[in-house]
């Protein structure tokens, strides 16, 4: 007899701590299921889909790099997430059986900053791809100031304001940043195996809040820079606990226990 599962899929994945927190809520709940990490290569990201719509135990999946919106060619978008925020990074089984995408980053992105007041709060974002499009969608939510975006692509960058109807800046990586309540890193530089961030925080005020999404490792270059400039931080654990408990209650129908966070925390870490 099978039992029911979820997984995380994207390329690479050894990285991925999804598991163990889905693992986590899952034994602290005693439901019998699973959930794992699949490597999925770009090429192969239809086949994945097609294979998965017909196992029966199989309840979805979050997406990581680098699938966050070349997954939704392959799966129905009911909730209009490709014109609002642009990529998913979950899929789950409708009740017609039929796979549906959603995107529960932008509610784990908001979540640690709820208590932040950001309107009318110059803001800057490095990256702008599938994570960023969730971030700069719930600050477009938020009234924000004017948001700086630093990609390698400018063009793209300056699209993604246009798209989300936010006032602002594209510059080129490696550019100074201006002053700002909010700096996130929405990008892969600084995750272990890839590139560092080379960004400079002397621009930043006292209040500045500094937030990675990066969480291998947790105590990024951009945190520690901010831990020694005495700034708040929020570190990509916050941000990754956020998404996996909205998916998580997607996948399995039940809520997990957050207040077991502390606990999930320190095995994560």
């Amino acid at each position: 007899m099978t039992s029911p599962y979820a997984e995380v899929i994207g390329d690479p994945i050894a990285h991925s701590k999804s598991p163990t927190i889905h693992g986590f809520w899952l034994k602290a709940l005693g439901i019998e299921a699973d959930y794992r990490r699949h490597r999925v290569a770009p090429e192969d990201l239809g086949a994945y889909f097609a294979g998965r719509a017909e196992d029966p135990d199989w309840r979805g999946c979050n997406i990581t790099i680098p699938h966050k919106q070349a997954a939704l060619e392959f799966v129905g978008d009911p909730g209009g997430v490709r014109a609002s925020i642009g990529a998913i990074n979950t899929v789950i089984r409708g009740e017609d059986g039929k796979l549906i995408g959603t995107n529960t980053d932008a509610g784990g992105f908001y979540a640690p900053i709820a208590g932040l007041d950001l309107i009318g709060q110059p803001v800057v974002v490095i990256g702008a791809g599938g994570a960023a499009r969730a971030i700069l969608f719930a600050l477009s939510k938020l009234g924000v100031g004017r948001v700086t975006i630093l990609n390698r692509n400018v063009l793209k960058a300056a699209a993604l304001l246009a798209s989300f109807g936010l006032k602002g800046d594209a510059l080129p990586l490696g550019s100074a940043i201006p002053p700002a309540r909010l700096v996130v890193n929405a990008s892969a530089l600084g995750m272990t195996g890839q590139p560092p961030l080379a960004v400079d925080l002397s621009p930043l005020p006292e209040d500045a809040v500094v937030y990675d999404a990066v969480y291998a490792p947790l105590e990024t270059g951009l945190l520690a820079q901010a831990h020694d400039r005495g700034l708040d931080t929020v570190d990509g654990l916050e941000m990754l606990v956020g998404q996996a408990a909205l998916a998580f209650e997607l996948f399995f129908g039940a809520a997990p226990p957050r207040d077991r966070d502390d606990e999930l925390r320190a095995l994560l870490a």
